[in-house]
């Protein structure tokens, strides 16, 4: 619709935001995305391009870290059981180049399988029993990120 952003502006202050992410959608265009264009043990951006951002709009709590609000950097490094999930105060970096001395929050959340392959890459949050949690979805590989407020 001509007005959607005033739209999403007015749904936003209406209903209390927790957080937010930023991030760019690649495609997997019929390649092996684990294990091959993500590398296991490396560092990834979790997306393409410039670095994902994530914002919290208030206190939140990550696998037991309570988390201030405010805006990070977000990256992972993947292995095939598990993903090591970094929350980074370099705002101002590129996708491909994290300065792990400004790490601020680590954590360590399970991959499964997806019961559909995602053909671009996909971050969405879904309400949770307690709070909300933030899927990470590519190919048939997800992990969920849980955010209790």
């Amino acid at each position: 619709p001509v007005d959607f952003t005033k739209q999403k502006m007015v749904h936003a202050i209406e209903e209390p935001l927790v957080a937010r992410v930023i991030y760019s959608r690649p495609k997997k265009d019929n390649r092996v995305i684990f294990g091959d264009v993500i590398q296991y043990g490396t560092p990834w951006r979790l997306g393409a391009n410039e670095a994902t951002e994530i914002e919290f709009f208030k206190p939140v709590s990550i696998n037991n870290q309570q988390i201030r609000t405010g805006r990070y950097i977000m990256y992972c490094v993947p292995t095939p059981e598990q993903w090591t999930v970094v929350l980074n105060s370099d705002l101002f970096t590129w996708g491909l180049k994290f300065d792990s001395s400004k790490d601020v929050y680590r954590f360590k959340v399970p991959v499964k399988k997806s019961p559909v392959p995602y053909e671009r890459f996909t971050m969405e949050f879904r309400q949770a029993s307690k709070g909300i949690e933030l899927n990470i979805a590519w190919d048939s590989t997800y992990a969920s990120l849980p955010i209790l407020y």
